[in-house]
């Protein structure tokens, strides 16, 4: 625990402006639920397979941006949305970090989806016709190997079915689009080569978001009991905090599988953090944890408590 002497006066359990209480009150209510899902782009993008998989019983719900996806939940045109934060080769997606604290909404689950990328070209265009390949910039850099070898100009596009629907209005057997094969079955493109992921682990973690925070411990999908929570703070300015704060994980035993840093409104001087950590808020050495990293933070928030995704013990 921390010296008597950092500690602020009077300071309650986890800082004064921590946020660890989920809303039990803000129940479900049947009458306003539409069974669907939203996501970021056009049907069949990646973020439209991890809906398929991790909630095959709900309508998929195509969204323009992040904030739309989010957006459809807020307003109840959706129960839940699915968000990409990060990929075993490209690293985390750019603004989703920034999103998840302020909207207003809860993580309840999250969703490994293994990302097995395809080139797709109009109907009767060979590998050889290929001058470009389009795609979602964050693809892109996950098959640069595959690219450079055969010599196809990377192209930016909207996203990756996207991409794959402008390749098949535009039907020049010169573009290709890189998006996943359920795309290329959708807008009626040919595989012209797949699984060209630079990495054959290429994996992107989903969150699934809901309007209602959800703390009941609960089963993954493969049947296991483990959870994990996700939170932000910022430290307060003394010395040594983030080291202070991070502290009592170790001495409890916590294991922290990602803690991230990123600035906030626009400034060099205000950082926060991101971090997940393995259990449930309520086990006695993580409350111990949480008490301890309140006492060296100016905010602190818990995003969300879910089950880990099956597929997280085959990542380390």
């Amino acid at each position: 625990m921390p010296a008597a002497d950092d500690r602020p006066a009077s300071r309650p359990f986890a800082g004064q402006n921590a946020d660890l209480t989920p809303a039990r009150h803000d129940a479900p209510n049947d009458a306003t639920r539409t069974n669907r899902i939203a996501f970021q782009g056009e049907p069949g993008a990646y973020s439209h397979e991890a809906c398929r998989a991790a909630r095959p019983g709900m309508e998929a719900l195509p969204c323009r941006t992040f904030e739309d996806a989010i957006d459809a939940v807020r307003s109840h045109r959706a129960d839940l949305a699915m968000l990409p934060v990060e990929n075993s080769t490209y690293g985390r997606v750019a603004d989703i970090h920034h999103l998840l604290p302020e909207s207003g909404l809860h993580i309840v689950d999250e969703c490994f989806v293994r990302v097995q990328i395809s080139l797709l070209g109009v109907p009767g265009a060979k590998l050889a016709d290929v001058r470009e390949a389009m795609s979602h910039t964050m693809l892109l850099g996950q098959c640069r190997d595959f690219l450079r070898r055969h010599d196809i100009r990377a192209v930016v596009g909207p996203d990756t079915a996207g991409s794959a629907l402008l390749v098949a209005e535009a039907g020049d057997p010169g573009r290709a689009a890189l998006a996943s094969s359920l795309a290329g079955e959708i807008y009626g493109l040919d595989n012209l080569a797949s699984g060209i992921e630079d990495r054959q682990n290429n994996t992107t973690r989903f969150l699934i978001m809901s309007r209602h925070a959800d703390y009941a411990r609960r089963p993954n999908r493969a049947g296991s009991g483990a959870m994990m929570t996700s939170f932000v703070f910022r430290v307060r300015n003394i010395p040594a905090a983030l080291y202070k704060a991070m502290g009592g994980f170790a001495t409890n035993g916590i294991n922290m599988t990602k803690l991230e840093s990123y600035m906030v409104d626009g400034v060099f001087t205000a950082t926060q953090f991101h971090a997940d950590v393995e259990g449930h808020p309520d086990d006695p050495a993580l409350a111990r944890a949480l008490e301890e990293l309140g006492y060296f933070t100016s905010s602190l928030k818990i995003l969300g408590v879910y089950s880990a995704d099956p597929l997280r013990a085959t990542q380390g």
